[in-house]
């Protein structure tokens, strides 16, 4: 989903909702083999009003379930914030690394769920600062149609 300039308040509730470029088709094609979560650190609104706003552009069909802080009580710039995850999907630390959070802040997003045991890659886009390269870790990607011919 876009964060829209000058949208406030609950996405569910916003005049205009837009996804990423290419989620619908790469959600399509994912879901079919791997259970799809969202994480977000949409502060105000419920998992359920969450679930809304997927459902508006069409993809919650695609989603198995909403992680926010209604629901897990932390802020998602925390590895406790995955780790509540990992705890509610009943996976166990050790394999946490069979888990991947896509996301697109490097502060909210790669480096607590990196610290928290998970796989990460890191959607730049065109205006990311280029932090992978210091860390090689994390797996980049310019564009969320990428996941659908990546082989590695």
């Amino acid at each position: 989903m876009q964060d829209l300039p000058g949208q406030q308040g609950k996405m569910c509730n916003w005049r205009q909702v837009k996804t990423v470029d290419g989620a619908y088709q790469v959600l399509e094609k994912l879901s079919q083999q791997h259970a799809i979560y969202i994480a977000t650190n949409a502060a105000d609104s419920s998992a359920q009003e969450i679930e809304q706003a997927f459902a508006r552009v069409g993809l919650s069909q695609f989603i198995s379930g909403y992680f926010c802080h209604a629901n897990l009580g932390l802020n998602k710039s925390s590895p406790a914030f995955y780790q509540a995850i990992l705890t509610k999907l009943k996976i166990p630390a050790e394999l946490a690394k069979t888990v991947t959070m896509i996301g697109d802040s490097y502060d909210k997003d790669i480096a607590p769920a990196i610290a928290a045991g998970l796989n990460a890659t890191w959607l730049q886009g065109d205006s990311a600062t280029k932090i992978s390269e210091k860390n090689n870790r994390i797996k980049t990607i310019p564009s969320l149609k990428a996941l659908l011919t990546d082989t590695t």
